[in-house]
């Protein structure tokens, strides 16, 4: 079955997958979605016996149909290789009752990874069908973790240039080196004076400015994204699920066909969306948990159906999910109801700040406090020896904010985001209160021997690389930055 994509805000052209892909967001601002859903066309037995890159092929060539077997599992060899430091790419660890499943494996410690590995691939073929000539530019908005992924994926990348704005103010010490120091001639980034959705709605906004298109199209270039409001970040999370499922299996957690839980940190609401696409094409899914931090915009909206972003926005020890524009909400909501309902909400969204929305489904809003983060990995650490990131720490207290509430012995996956040694200023705080002043990059030494785990190898010596990316703007500077960039 061949699938087509359509905007969430009622674009009535369709397109395919690659095109989808090239465009990052639609026409009229709304994001891409299937115009079905797809199923898998494969029994759910047989996962267990497949590895990584065989289930990412099953999964994908449901979604990315006009990709040739051949295109699609180029893509997928190129991206999940000896770049990850574990043969199973995404493995899923148990500390006490808790499983996890370490999404962190890959050349920037994140998950971000698992997409952007495999994303620049499947642009550079999708240009290629689409018989695009000018030069692509990545405009990529950070809250930490996908402008390094993104960064390291397209560097040096062929016909390509990226630009990555991130808040100055708004990221771990460890997440914005690895971004100024980045290599490759193709890379651009910048710090703005502003947070993650000040950075977001720019960019945003820059997509959608045809006057600015048209410009830098007789220049040679088009925009795309390597954010999650692209469908080609969003699909590859996709396959994850489907393999967390299959090691519960394979180590006895639950027996093949019984319905689990996913307990996922969000902020931009991507990852977890994946879960909800997963549980749509066959993944017995019960519930899955949506983990917000002291920005709890998500939380209120599952738990009242009114999503207000007229609030503080609180700078957290979770910076990744310091976020109250979720975009890939809007995905959810026209999966809900339809375009129309998707794009007034929008539309009252970018002039209240606020709307409404009928939430009666699968997911379900907790949140976890800073203290009550620090206190899930003071805990864990001291139970079990296992040692959680910030973000993996928020899932995790909120997980169990949720079993107090509900008494639901549902087995669960809690989706560890990245490795702790990100911010290891924060967790070894949270371990010991001696350490609170601790410079946060000695602090990678001395949690590798509190935890008896290496310091992993993208980051180790990070403090003495060479500066390379300097830019810090205003926020409303994002797109004649962009302009002066590409004269």
């Amino acid at each position: 079955m061949n699938i087509m994509f359509k905007s969430t805000r009622g674009d009535k052209n369709y397109v395919t997958a690659s095109q989808a892909i090239v465009k990052g967001i639609a026409e009229d601002g709304g994001l891409y979605v299937p115009e079905t859903m797809p199923k898998m066309d494969f029994p759910l037995e047989k996962i267990t016996d497949m590895g990584y890159r065989k289930l990412a092929y099953e999964v994908l060539k449901l979604v990315l149909t006009d990709y040739t077997e051949e295109e699609l599992k180029h893509c997928i060899n190129s991206a999940y290789d000896k770049k990850f430091d574990t043969e199973l790419i995404a493995p899923l660890v148990s500390a006490g009752e808790n499983n996890f499943l370490e999404l962190f494996h890959g050349k920037t410690i994140a998950f971000k990874d698992m997409a952007l590995s495999i994303l620049p691939y499947l642009l550079k073929t999708a240009a290629v069908k689409n018989g695009v000539k000018e030069e692509i530019v990545i405009l990529t908005a950070t809250s930490g973790d996908t402008g390094k992924a993104a960064l390291e994926g397209f560097a040096d990348v062929e016909g390509t240039q990226i630009i990555v704005f991130f808040p100055e103010d708004g990221v771990s010490a460890v997440q914005k080196a690895q971004m100024v120091t980045q290599q490759g001639n193709n890379t651009c980034v910048a710090g703005i004076r502003g947070n993650f959705d000040d950075a977001q709605t720019a960019v945003k906004k820059t997509f959608t400015d045809n006057e600015l298109k048209a410009e830098l199209k007789e220049k040679g270039y088009v925009f795309s994204s390597a954010n999650s409001i692209n469908i080609g970040r969003l699909a590859p999370q996709i396959v994850y699920y489907f393999y967390a499922y299959a090691q519960m299996v394979k180590a006895g957690r639950i027996t093949m066909g019984n319905k689990i839980n996913f307990t996922v940190p969000t902020g931009n609401f991507g990852n977890i969306l994946a879960g909800y696409y997963a549980m749509n094409m066959g993944l017995p899914v019960n519930r899955l948990i949506c983990a917000s931090n002291d920005n709890k915009v998500l939380y209120d909206f599952f738990r009242t159906g009114t999503y207000d972003i007229n609030r503080e926005f609180i700078v957290t020890v979770s910076p990744s999910m310091d976020i109250l524009i979720s975009s890939n909400l809007e995905r959810l909501l026209y999966h809900l109801s339809d375009s129309s309902k998707t794009s007034e909400a929008m539309n009252e969204l970018s002039k209240d700040g606020r709307y409404e929305f009928n939430m009666d489904n699968e997911f379900i809003g907790e949140y976890a406090t800073i203290d009550e983060t620090f206190k899930a990995i003071h805990d864990l650490f001291k139970e079990t020896g296992y040692v959680m990131d910030t973000h993996t720490a928020v899932a995790k207290a909120a997980y169990d904010k949720y079993i107090a509430e509900t008494g639901d012995n549902t087995p669960n996956v809690i989706v560890s985001t990245a490795s702790p040694y990100k911010f290891a200023k924060d967790v070894l705080k949270a371990i010991d209160g001696k350490y609170d002043s601790i410079d946060p990059f000695k602090a990678l030494e001395t949690l590798s021997e509190v935890s008896k785990t290496p310091i992993p190898a993208p980051i180790k010596g990070i403090d003495k690389r060479e500066v390379l990316h300097r830019s810090v703007i205003d926020k409303d500077a994002i797109e004649e930055f962009v302009k002066n960039k590409l004269k």
